[in-house]
């Protein structure tokens, strides 16, 4: 989600949806978008999705399990994401601010990530408390049982460039493993 997940937020705002869209290949320029998000083999068979006005919609229908999502031109970076069925589940209950389900779930933004606070689910903006970091290419594991991110760092300023864990002590923590 990196608010990558994070303005995640699996959301794009029916303006930022309007931006990515305009043009007259939209839905081939949301597609070209959200496939940079996971390997060309998983993002070939995914079913792509983005926000509009009247909520989620399926710009591509796939046959894999996984959903992508086009970058949200709102946001500083890029945040295509595509995800398994798992991660979309947990990822739904994040936006909803509900437990997620307890199912491990795997999540592909190989094109980076926007800033993000890494102990606040919800920051919209950096501040002095909530400690923002910067994500690059990286993949995620989510929906763990609490006691497997214990092997990783958690800490509140962690270093971008080994596996952490983001947002610990929260529902919602997932561990962050970089991808060069």
């Amino acid at each position: 989600m990196t608010r990558s997940i994070w303005a995640f937020v699996l959301i794009l705002s029916s303006a930022s949806a309007a931006a990515l869209a305009a043009g007259d290949n939209a839905d081939q320029n949301i597609i070209a978008s959200a496939m940079q998000a996971a390997p060309a083999k998983v993002a070939a068979n995914a079913t792509v999705v983005v926000m509009d006005k009247g909520g989620m919609r399926t710009v591509r229908a796939g046959n894999n399990g996984f959903t992508c999502m086009p970058d949200n031109p709102a946001t500083p970076g890029p945040d295509p994401m595509c995800m398994d069925a798992a991660a979309m589940a947990w990822a739904n209950a994040w936006m909803a601010h509900q437990t997620p389900p307890a199912k491990v779930g795997f999540m592909y933004m190989l094109a980076g990530g926007t800033d993000a606070s890494n102990t606040d689910p919800y920051a919209q903006k950096p501040t002095k408390e909530n400690h923002w970091v910067e994500t690059g290419s990286h993949v995620m594991v989510v929906g763990a049982d609490a006691a497997f991110y214990d092997m990783y760092p958690k800490a509140a300023e962690p270093d971008t460039s080994v596996p952490y864990v983001m947002w610990p002590g929260t529902p919602y923590q997932h561990l962050m493993i970089p991808v060069k």
